[in-house]
């Protein structure tokens, strides 16, 4: 019973970690589109998008 429950708590353990080394690469690729969407943004393509519907 005891190595059972080893067992089952190492599995948790190692999906836990594979889980957060996921999230971190997801993390990590919204950060860039992120910080790419706000780079084509700041070069004055943005505001137009804003002030077309109102003339």
């Amino acid at each position: 019973m005891f190595w059972i429950l080893l067992l089952l708590l190492i599995l948790v353990v190692f999906g836990f970690g594979f889980t957060m080394q996921i999230l971190w690469w997801v993390a990590a690729v919204l950060l860039v589109v992120w910080i790419v969407g706000f780079a084509k943004r700041g070069r004055g393509g943005g505001r137009r998008r804003y002030s077309r519907g109102r003339r």
